[in-house]
């Protein structure tokens, strides 16, 4: 059996101009239909906070010993347990600490999950929910975040478009 356990403490966090550097991930899948086969329904995975239950993405720190992609893809392991293709930086934004008078510098990325795990380290202290886009626009009330949703959307949207003009 394979044990994951959480990173903690700040002692390995990178800082920007006294900001703390986060990396978030936006999970995405597209929604399987009856037939098993997927439809044009995009689904992202939300989970809620530690502290309050609000719902949001995954993110956390950014630390010294791994890349910015690497950071995203512990972030979604440890808060979701999801495992997915970290795909291109969808933006940055200069965000304030909803327990502290700090600010934070938030990368965001989406991931395109492979695999849900049954069992992850926050699985006992995070709820977990798939959702349409709308429904996340709803329970997430960090601006940030949904900023960062709306240009995943409008991605996804553009590459469809791509494709069907080929």
């Amino acid at each position: 059996m394979v044990s994951f356990v959480a990173r903690t403490g700040r002692h390995l966090q990178r800082y920007n101009r006294g900001r703390r550097l986060v990396v978030g991930c936006i999970p995405y899948r597209h929604k399987t239909g009856n037939n098993g086969g997927t439809d044009d329904e995009l689904e992202v995975l939300v989970i809620s906070s530690k502290k309050s239950r609000a719902m949001m993405f995954p993110k956390g720190g950014w630390e010294l010993d791994e890349s910015v992609e690497e950071a995203a893809c512990r972030e979604s392991l440890e808060e979701a347990g999801v495992v997915g293709t970290v795909e291109s930086q969808l933006g940055t934004w200069i965000f304030k600490s909803n327990s502290r008078e700090l600010y934070h510098e938030g990368l965001m990325f989406p991931l395109l999950v492979t695999e849900q795990l049954d069992l992850w380290p926050e699985k006992g202290a995070r709820l977990r929910e798939w959702m349409t886009v709308a429904r996340a626009r709803e329970v997430c009330k960090q601006l940030w975040m949904n900023e960062a949703l709306d240009i995943l959307v409008n991605r996804l949207k553009l590459e469809e478009k791509d494709v069907l003009a080929i």
